[in-house]
């Protein structure tokens, strides 16, 4: 699979208490108001080794709980589909789909996080990570080890999703920024849905 959730700088307050407070309540503010969500996005992965970055972008929705498409269309094309119970992951160029149940998936991708049912206190702890370039930042530490992250941070602007930041157990740091993110729009649940292509192969919990 050539795309793997392929998803730390820390800033100085300086004296700037307010900047460095603005986090924690823009996250709460999202995760209490947003059902939905759709926005383009570009991503860069730097491996622990520090080979030439790869780089990806495409489309994102979600709709909580558990339902989300993740569309990477550069480099290549790649689809990630969760709906509700499994999460699908098709490959075109191997035609090749991954499947397993979603439970199992949830803290694993990007994806899953923004689409989960807003429990993400319950699974991380959660602090201010200061502010950087016009971003306000959350870090949030996974609770248990089974996330398969080594830390996570989110990054708003005015309210709005603008960033996101993963290292995985691997030592690999995937970075996502967002761009037109739309909130609480009518998305069509079609998108939510995946049927393996003729002749795809399908390994994992069909």
């Amino acid at each position: 699979m050539k795309i793997v959730n392929a998803l730390m700088f820390a800033a100085l307050c300086l004296g700037a208490q307010a900047a460095c407070a603005a986090a924690l309540p823009q996250l709460k503010q999202f995760v209490e108001s947003t059902r939905t969500g759709r926005a383009n996005f570009t991503q860069v992965v730097q491996a622990k080794s520090g080979r030439k970055p790869q780089e990806a972008s495409g489309q994102m929705a979600f709709e909580r709980p558990g339902k989300f498409r993740w569309t990477y269309e550069k480099p290549y094309y790649q689809l990630l589909v969760g709906d509700g119970a499994r999460l699908w992951i098709y490959d075109r160029d191997l035609n090749q789909v991954s499947v397993k149940k979603l439970g199992d998936a949830l803290g694993t991708s990007p994806a899953a996080l923004l689409a989960g049912r807003n429990e993400l206190e319950k699974h991380f702890d959660l602090k201010e990570g200061g502010s950087d370039q016009g971003i306000d930042w959350v870090d949030a530490k996974p609770k248990g080890r089974e996330s398969g992250f080594e830390w996570v941070r989110i990054g708003f602007a005015d309210n709005d999703l603008r960033a996101m930041e993963l290292r995985d157990q691997f030592g690999q740091t995937t970075r996502l920024d967002f761009q037109k993110f739309e909130r609480n729009l009518k998305l069509d649940a079609a998108q939510f849905k995946f049927s393996p292509p003729a002749g795809a192969d399908v390994v994992g919990d069909k």
